[in-house]
């Protein structure tokens, strides 16, 4: 009796299935291989900088040094973390960031919403209208800049020419800290409130229209469907917004630098609108003098915004979900199991009954044609 023997496999074979199995890495590859070289080895050289007393053009220092601002002069990996937080400058910029974050962001996602709830009606034109409210978006920064230093200049300013005309004293824009958040928030919602509209709109169009009919016919108006229908179903999106809203509005630098007039200092005489941002930007690459190790702390900012807007980045995320989940408490596995169980059990026992219940009718059916047979 012979005894079979395994072929060997053929290298074509082998080759076949090592290209099927590699195919979709080496598709990919590009976007990691661009990714390492632009995103991820920036991000981690940064992290090297901040430890040390770099400057654009001295090169590296060495482990840097707080000095006289910490009260010590021995070298260490946080000095310049510590020496950034001892400066009131950096104070001043994280409070203006965040009161320019609130004062953009909430109006401005209110805003989207509402627009995109009317976009999504039966209007006529549709496509008009949402070309329209995407123009602002498309406009160059520096376009927008023109544009809004037209409207906010203190002298000769469009609003403070009507409120001049009809009695009332002008704004200084650039001088009072309350006005120029105010005016540069409303660059960042003219420039950013039609793409997020855009955003929801294709979320709403998501939204079974048989889920919106069941409303109307339970009697709910539009503002109840809005907001027991519309709104819970938004959720997801709602979330990537608040996140991006978060991203952005922290890392603001375009329009507090198209704000500015150039007769003082960047971020005004007081710093009333200097952001995190843009005093990173003029600490790293604006004041750059020789034996100033200006690069690291610049870099030290950097991280410390990115962690503060980490940290806020999950905690818009927690209180959404708390928020859409009407604070209820999430169910903890096992009971989530054991309610999968019953609802099984009842499911199993109902087609159990059913199927008896046909069996039951299919034996009644079948007596009275025998009956009537005979």
């Amino acid at each position: 009796m012979s005894r079979s023997t395994k072929q060997p496999t053929p290298w074509r074979t082998r080759l076949g299935q090592f290209e099927w199995k590699a195919s979709p890495y080496l598709y990919i590859a590009p976007f990691f291989l661009l990714f390492a070289v632009v995103g991820l080895f920036p991000l981690l050289f940064t992290v090297y900088i901040a430890t040390r007393q770099y400057n654009t053009l001295t090169g590296d220092g060495g482990v840097a040094i707080c000095g006289a601002t910490c009260n010590s002069d021995e070298p260490s990996i946080w000095a310049n973390f510590n020496r950034v937080l001892h400066q009131q400058s950096f104070w001043d910029a994280l409070r203006n960031s965040f009161s320019i974050f609130i004062l953009s962001s909430v109006p401005q996602i209110i805003l989207a919403l509402f627009l995109a709830w009317i976009l999504n009606a039966n209007l006529k034109a549709k496509t008009f209208w949402r070309m329209g409210v995407l123009l602002p978006y498309i406009v160059a920064p520096s376009a927008a800049g023109i544009i809004f230093s037209q409207i906010f200049s203190d002298k000769m300013g469009a609003i403070n020419v009507l409120l001049t005309d009809i009695g009332l004293n002008p704004i200084m824009w650039h001088g009072n800290a309350f006005w120029s958040h105010v005016a540069i928030a409303t660059i960042v919602n003219f420039r950013w409130t039609g793409y997020n509209t855009l955003i929801f709109l294709a979320a709403m169009q998501a939204i079974p229209n048989d889920v919106l009919e069941a409303a109307v016919v339970d009697g709910a108006g539009k503002w109840r469907t809005f907001r027991s229908v519309v709104l819970p179903m938004l959720r997801p999106t709602l979330i990537f917004v608040i996140i991006t809203s978060t991203i952005g509005g922290l890392q603001i630098f375009d329009e507090p630098q198209m704000f500015h007039n150039g007769t003082s200092g960047y971020g005004g005489p007081n710093r009333q609108y200097l952001t995190l941002s843009l005093y990173l930007w003029d600490m790293g690459f604006n004041k750059v003098t020789i034996g100033q190790p200006n690069l690291g702390r610049a870099a030290a900012v950097a991280w410390i915004l990115f962690l503060i807007i980490v940290l806020l980045a999950v905690l818009n995320f927690w209180l959404t979900q708390r928020l859409a989940s009407g604070g209820q408490p999430k169910i903890d596995k096992i009971k989530l199991a054991e309610l999968n169980a019953r609802q099984e059990a009842e499911y199993e026992l109902a087609k159990r009954s059913g199927v008896e219940a046909r069996r039951a009718a299919s034996a009644t059916a079948a007596s009275t044609d025998a009956a009537e047979r005979k």
